[in-house]
């Protein structure tokens, strides 16, 4: 079941990012940051969803406004799937959820600003939902293990 986050599911959430920010594998957020400071950034957009499976949230993601004014009819989203609820297809029904949620929140567009190579699995489920590489950022991130690896900017109209 996919629901709007409330403030009670913060502990929750916060599990689910904690791992993924410390690895610093995926998401160019410090692998430091606070619980506080990861919370305000996954929570403080136009709107936060999780998704819950028998009591336990097992997934969770974010629709912003990608840049104000002249270019807020565009949006950017953020997904973290829970390691153990990996491989159910949980990402691909996010995003299309998200889709949706985004369109009825007035948005045209949405827009991945940093989509890095390595993260192979998200690269090919975002073009199989639709969204075009329209940019590619050369040694855009230092991965703990990969050394500098390629940013993809990936677009879709959700019109």
């Amino acid at each position: 079941m996919i629901r709007p986050a409330t403030s009670a599911d913060h502990e929750a959430i916060w599990a689910l990012l904690e791992p993924v920010f410390r690895s610093g594998e995926t998401y160019a957020v410090d692998p430091k940051i606070s619980k506080a400071d990861a919370l305000a950034y996954w929570t403080g957009g136009a709107a936060c969803y999780v998704v819950e499976d028998q009591g336990t949230l097992v997934g969770t993601y974010y629709i912003k406004t990608n840049q104000p004014g002249g270019g807020a009819h565009i949006c950017n989203c953020g997904y973290i799937v829970d390691a153990a609820a990996r491989g159910r297809g949980l990402a691909a029904r996010m995003c299309d959820a998200s889709q949706d949620q985004a369109r009825a929140l007035g948005y045209r567009a949405m827009q991945f600003n940093f989509v890095l190579e390595s993260n192979a699995g998200a690269v090919r489920l975002w073009h199989r939902l639709g969204f075009a590489t329209v940019g590619t950022i050369p040694d855009a991130f230092d991965h703990p293990t990969l050394g500098l690896v390629r940013a993809f900017v990936m677009y879709k109209q959700i019109n």
